[in-house]
């Protein structure tokens, strides 16, 4: 069954902020990310809740994060987008940070919060990213292969053979559409259709 994801605002017609737009796509990003996992799962990757969970969820956030802020180059002007892309980082950090307590309880001692930690890696691998392009069609081959060669490491010998091919033919392709589709309907400012009353026999 597909993810249905909410992407539509009540009280729509009225533009929100980027940080508003940007809490409302990190929703949507952690939401396209358990449907990967469950979805990995289900095709026979082993993929345990616990560090090794949130190893793969982490790639994935940041990965997703990448693309958001490609996207949103084309439809924001440069201060509201990187107000908007640092306020989706940030918010999928402390999303990530809720799950990762509840599962994994506090980082070690000595250890940056899971919420800092994920925004380093973040910062850390956007370099990476930057090396690849991405177009109308969406991000190039580099640049969805370096997130599998980044899953590679994160999952048992058996599977890392094939984690590239299932990554790139599979997952990311219906991730994307599912990013794009959340956001397009939270950037929109058209007004949402009205409910139809309902009818009554008076």
């Amino acid at each position: 069954m597909a993810l249905r994801i909410k992407n539509q605002w009540f009280q729509s017609g009225v533009p929100k902020t980027p940080r508003e737009n940007a809490s409302a796509m990190a929703f949507i990003t952690w939401r396209v990310t358990q449907n990967m996992v469950k979805q990995m799962r289900e095709a026979k990757f082993d993929i345990d809740v616990g560090p090794q969970y949130f190893a793969f969820m982490r790639e994935v956030l940041v990965f997703l994060c990448q693309v958001v802020d490609r996207m949103a180059f084309e439809r924001m002007p440069g201060e509201q987008r990187t107000e908007f892309t640092s306020a989706l980082v940030v918010r999928v950090a402390e999303i990530l940070e809720e799950s990762e307590q509840e599962w994994l309880g506090e980082p070690a001692a000595g250890q940056e919060s899971w919420r800092n930690q994920f925004i380093d890696q973040s910062n850390e691998l956007a370099e990476g990213y930057a090396e690849f392009g991405h177009g109308p069609e969406g991000p190039d081959f580099g640049f969805v292969r370096y997130l599998g060669s980044r899953l590679e490491s994160v999952l048992p010998g058996k599977d890392r053979h094939w984690v590239k091919d299932q990554v790139m033919a599979y997952e990311v392709p219906e991730a994307l559409e599912m990013v794009k589709r959340g956001l397009d309907g939270v950037l929109s400012t058209e007004p949402r259709p009205k409910r139809r009353a309902s009818m009554s026999g008076e």
